[in-house]
């Protein structure tokens, strides 16, 4: 069993990214933008109903309040800027998540803030703070063997690990950076493949390299390029390999 997640709501205004609706049919999960990357309240009320409608499980995506760079920039903040930031995003998206009576039941860092908690105790500690404090049921998304992963689990929230369908990995399970050649991976086949193998606990780096990864939810990004075919492919390999998907929360 496993669940497919993807980014969500990553929008601003009239300005539209990725395809949500459509994606919304092959996933299992998603994690809505909360306004500091990407996203505001006209968007995320518009997502969380495509969300319901879609039997899907919703959970946050905060990042740094970077909007201009999409979140994917690191900044240096204090732990208490992080935590209260994460807390403060959280919270937003929560009061639509309730307006509707629905239910959130993750969260999944965004960008520079997910990749800086891989290593940086300070970011991870933080974004664990943050949800202990707001809601200790909620499920902590992150790289396998990520910082993040490992302070969620001494707080005793429960945590999923998270693979990506069309992202390169560097040999040490961290993913290759964007702004490398071949960090992102377009062709469906060969997507549709690696995510089986994930499945399985393994995963090719971009060297190569066979390395050990266990997964819970795997990521399929809404902005990438045949981000709806390549959904639709990898529901096809589950399928005929006996895999069931759900989301997160169940």
């Amino acid at each position: 069993m496993i669940d497919l997640n993807c980014d969500a709501g990553e929008g601003f205004g009239i300005y539209n990214f990725g395809v949500d609706s459509a994606l919304f049919e092959y996933v299992t999960s998603v994690n809505i933008a909360c306004g500091f990357h990407a996203g505001d309240p006209v968007t995320i009320d518009k997502t969380i109903e495509m969300a319901i409608k879609n039997g899907l499980c919703i959970g946050a995506h905060p990042s740094f309040p970077d909007l201009m760079g999409f979140g994917r920039r690191e900044m240096n903040l204090s732990f208490e800027e992080i935590r209260d930031y994460v807390i403060y995003q959280i919270g937003g998206l929560y009061a639509f998540v309730k307006a509707k009576k629905a239910r959130m039941t993750h969260v999944k860092p965004h960008g520079a803030m997910y990749n800086m908690a891989v290593k940086d105790e300070k970011v991870a500690r933080g974004i664990v703070e943050a949800v202990y404090i707001f809601d200790p049921l909620l499920v902590v998304v992150g790289l396998p063997e990520s910082k993040l992963l490992s302070i969620a689990l001494d707080y005793g929230l429960k945590v999923a690990r998270e693979g990506f369908a069309d992202r390169n990995y560097n040999d040490d399970g961290t993913l290759l950076s964007r702004n490398l050649p071949n960090a992102i991976i377009d062709d469906p086949g060969e997507i549709a493949s690696r995510t089986l193998s994930m499945t399985k606990g393994r995963v090719k780096s971009v060297n190569g390299r066979e390395i050990n990864i266990k997964v819970e939810t795997i990521c399929i990004h809404s902005d990438s390029p045949n981000a709806v075919g390549i959904a639709k492919r990898i529901r096809e390999e589950f399928s005929k390999h006996g895999i069931e998907v759900k989301g997160l929360g169940n």
